[in-house]
């Protein structure tokens, strides 16, 4: 028999939760297969098995939050096979090279559909497909102690709810959805009882179905507990996205620089290398690979931008780690950190930023791959967004809000000084930056340098 333990995630990463098991006891478990998904103050991870054998216990349930190193499950080794030893790392998928092979395109993020109704047809089976849970109290959902009593006092069946958590997993707001429709139920019958004060000998009417209005309706087909509203509570990233916001706008006096940006010189070298670059790398150029070249670039003529603030002061990094930030389809961000920027080729870059948001995506990044950036992007541009005011992520002293590029008439001059009106590719670059650690001026240097490198230098030559 051999301990499976909880290895050491990250540098920084000291406790994790499980939040689901995709084994049970008695499954058997391979080297690399997907054995159960963790939840730190960093990131949430899919994490393999580091051996191969058959678990015959499990020590630690799904929701329960404890330290690195805590024995999760006991498992029988294979024949032949040998453990770890206890201090090895996880063997989560690595970030990207340098240089990386042409990656395929991410998968685009799937249409979420509406919330299901809170509790499922009377089938007997319970809802949902998540693997089972070794402690799970009802068939495949574990439900929290808030929850169990939630069921047990309003005497619910748990296998008739549906559960709109991870994995299918039950949470309050689905108890309170079932809780709001029982009451409903119970107002409805009594509201179609018979009456007190027949008279006597009379046969009592048979009451009509109350009418339910259109709207109504299909507002509580598509999950809508009273037709007006319903409750959505916060998950873990937007619980600590919003803690980690607040304490930013707290901790830094923040200012916003914003300059405009004529992007006709990327704009010639995306259409010129479109459809060769979308038949070798298998993902569209977009604006944004661009932007971090020029922004890693500028940082090492800007070294206050590449900073973190420390009590006293301003620590000024050496390597340039630009983060950018990825969307988890409208339920939250992540920012991936691409080490070394500066050192990757405009290839290179996008190959590397396409790897990690789909490694974002699929929830396969480590907490390393999100820890350490010395300056980030918030990617906006792809939603047509005109001017963003980004929130700095702590403790940097600047972020950059890309926005949406559009057609617009614009002047420029030629060799000659004669002036002409044009249609170009323009769009804003919004930074918001913390004035301890620098002034107006510094903040508008820097975006100057981006902005002509955007504007004058040679993409082309790198492609």
């Amino acid at each position: 028999m051999t301990d499976l333990v909880l290895p050491q995630l990250g540098e920084t990463v000291t406790e994790g939760t499980i939040t689901r098991w995709f084994k049970g006891v008695g499954d058997s478990i391979a080297v690399g297969e997907m054995l159960y998904e963790v939840s730190t103050d960093k990131v949430d991870s899919e994490v393999p098995s580091p051996m191969e054998g058959v678990i015959t216990e499990i020590r630690v349930p799904e929701g329960e939050t404890v330290d690195v190193g805590t024995v999760l499950a006991i498992v029988e080794l294979a024949e032949g096979a040998v453990a770890p030893p206890p201090d090895a790392a996880v063997p989560l998928p690595s970030a990207a090279p340098a240089e990386p092979a042409a990656a395929p395109a991410a998968a685009p993020a799937p249409v979420v559909a509406p919330a299901a109704p809170a509790v499922a047809p009377a089938t007997g089976a319970p809802a949902g497909g998540a693997p089972n849970g070794p402690a799970a109290d009802h068939g495949s959902h574990l439900l929290s102690p808030v929850v169990r009593r939630l069921v047990r006092e309003h005497d619910l069946d748990p296998a008739a709810l549906v559960g709109t958590g991870v994995g299918g997993r039950i949470t309050r707001s689905d108890v309170l959805n079932a809780i709001d429709e029982q009451q409903r139920s119970a107002a409805a019958t009594t509201a179609s009882a018979t009456p007190t004060g027949q008279p006597a000998g009379e046969r009592p009417l048979a009451p009509s179905p109350p009418e339910v209005p259109a709207p109504v309706a299909a507002a509580a087909a598509a999950g809508w507990t009273d037709g007006d509203s319903r409750f959505e509570a916060f998950n873990n990233i937007r619980r600590r996205t919003g803690q980690h916001m607040v304490h930013s706008v707290a901790t830094s006096p923040h200012a916003l620089t914003i300059v405009e940006v004529d992007y006709e010189n990327v704009e010639q070298v995306r259409r010129a290398h479109r459809e060769a670059w979308r038949a070798s790398e298998g993902f569209s150029l977009t604006y944004l690979p661009f932007i971090v070249s020029a922004v890693s670039d500028a940082l090492g003529h800007w070294p206050r931008l590449n900073a973190s603030v420390e009590e006293g002061g301003l620590r000024l990094w050496r390597r340039r780690d630009v983060g950018v930030a990825v969307d988890l389809s409208y339920d939250g961000l992540i920012v991936p950190v691409l080490r070394d920027a500066d050192s990757l080729s405009l290839r290179g870059v996008a190959r590397t930023m396409n790897e990690l948001a789909g490694r974002a995506r699929e929830k396969r990044l480590t907490p390393d791959d999100i820890t350490g950036g010395t300056f980030t992007i918030s990617n906006n541009g792809s939603f047509g967004t005109y001017t963003t005011a980004a929130i700095i992520n702590q403790p940097q002293v600047a972020v950059l809000s890309t926005d949406g590029v559009a057609r617009r008439p614009v002047v420029v001059t030629d060799r000659f000084g004669n002036e002409s009106i044009v249609i170009h590719s323009v769009g804003h670059l919004a930074m918001g930056w913390d004035h301890r650690a620098f002034d107006g001026s510094y903040a508008a240097g820097f975006l100057g340098h981006v902005r002509q490198m955007l504007e004058q230098h040679d993409w082309g030559a790198e492609l």
